[in-house]
């Protein structure tokens, strides 16, 4: 029989459990009327579902004692396969990016460029190679049939190579060390999680008052034994159902992550290891010498690039399901409602109304496309404006320039907006 422990912890007791794990995230910079795509691009930072083999028999274990065990975990050395599904309701955002810019010049830059490539884990299902040999050396591959995309680090340097157009980024020192310092996680620049040790890390930042938190039984999670944490929203509204993570019963790494909505259905992100290994990775897994003919863009240059508006705008948004509470002070941004329930209201720059039309000639037609296939024109004491939705994060768009998101339901932002006027 696999335990099951139905008490839940306390937000505070998971708080004082989780250490470095809190705190408050700094306020984001959100670009309208594409926000919706932004968002939805950050929360791959939540779940997985795959490939359970087993109800393994473990000592009973209470939530917070698991809590600790992750917060515990010092595991510096590991390598193995991800597989990433991601299924946000809306269409793929493959080749968006570069529509978006299409109204400023000929796109530039490199694919290579992980500001641009990595989101495309937004959407489908993709297979992560990763590699860690503690906090200064990661590797992330994404794989496809043809082709192979890169991030490696090692010490201060960063390479990025995308061998389908035979592309290379780089970048140095500050600008290549853009992430927290955490340990066993193969990690990429600005932040973008891509194992369920980091996925599970911004999940539970969101525990507290409104939060339950439970241990549901066990699993066997790419040949090894774990427990199951379930963290489960305690007040109405919120889109996320419920989301499973599980953690190596030896050694407290997560293994898998499972974002369920409160709608039904599938998985809207599943993340998780298909296979594992703890021993230290080959050193040559570090290394990087771009091939004989590949275009090398630095990462000063791809910046220009970016401010010349030659690529994509960078979408700031935060992390985790309930993590609106962290833009608090930001500014143009308030913060409505607290945990699972936040909205961010937001200013659009200048208090100028959102262009969500072709007739504005603000939006390039494939991204006014986009926008309509998931967006609901609403009434209130707001006035009017448009929903924009997806199966995790929904955003209200108001005619008079203001944008309200958070991972609740349509009805939420709507009553969230009239109570804001």
């Amino acid at each position: 029989m696999a335990p099951n422990d139905s008490a839940e912890t306390t937000g505070d007791a998971a708080d004082e459990a989780t250490g470095t794990m809190a705190g408050r995230r700094r306020a984001a910079r959100y670009v309208v009327p594409v926000a919706v795509a932004g968002v939805a691009a950050a929360t791959i930072g939540l779940v997985p579902a795959l490939a359970d083999s087993g109800d393994p028999d473990l000592p009973k274990i209470t939530a917070q004692q698991l809590i600790e065990k992750i917060a515990a975990a010092d595991t510096e050395q590991l390598s193995g396969t991800v597989k990433i599904s991601t299924d946000l309701g809306i269409p793929s955002l493959g080749g968006l990016a570069g529509s978006l810019a299409q109204g400023d010049g000929a796109h530039g830059g490199s694919s290579a460029d992980p500001q641009e490539k990595l989101t495309e884990l937004a959407s489908g299902t993709h297979t992560l190679r990763v590699a860690a040999d503690g906090p200064d050396k990661q590797r992330v591959s994404i794989l496809d049939s043809a082709a192979e995309y890169s991030v490696i680090r090692n010490g201060d340097q960063v390479w990025a190579y995308d061998s389908k157009s035979n592309e290379a980024y780089h970048a140095t020192g500050d600008k290549a060390s853009g992430h927290a310092e955490k340990r066993g996680e193969a990690r990429v620049p600005d932040g973008v999680p891509t194992t369920p040790k980091a996925f599970a890390e911004e999940a539970l930042k969101t525990a507290g008052p409104t939060t339950s938190v439970t241990v549901d039984g066990t699993a066997q999670v790419a040949g090894r034994d774990a427990y199951k944490l379930v963290i489960k929203p305690k007040q109405g509204g919120s889109t996320i159902g419920a989301i499973t993570i599980a953690v190596d019963a030896e050694n407290g790494v997560p293994l898998k992550f499972t974002l369920s909505p409160s709608s039904g259905g599938k998985a809207v992100i599943d993340a998780g290891f298909t296979g594992v290994d703890f021993a230290k990775p080959a050193g040559s897994s570090f290394t990087f010498t771009p091939p004989k003919g590949a275009k090398v863009t630095e990462a000063d240059d791809a910046k220009a690039q970016r401010q010349a508006g030659k690529q994509a705008p960078e979408f700031k948004v935060p992390g985790g399901p309930a993590g609106l509470d962290g833009l608090a002070g930001g500014k143009g941004v308030k913060v409505i409602g607290e945990g699972w329930s936040a909205v961010a209201e937001i200013e659009a720059p200048g208090g100028r109304a959102v262009p969500t039309s072709r007739k504005s000639g603000d939006v390039p037609p494939a991204a006014e496309q986009f926008l309509d296939s998931f967006g609901d024109k609403v009434t209130g004491k707001f006035g009017s404006g448009t929903v924009f939705k997806t199966r995790l994060v929904n955003a209200l768009m108001t005619d008079d320039g203001k944008v309200y998101v958070g991972l609740v339901t349509k009805d939420a932002l709507v009553r969230a907006a009239n109570s804001a006027n």
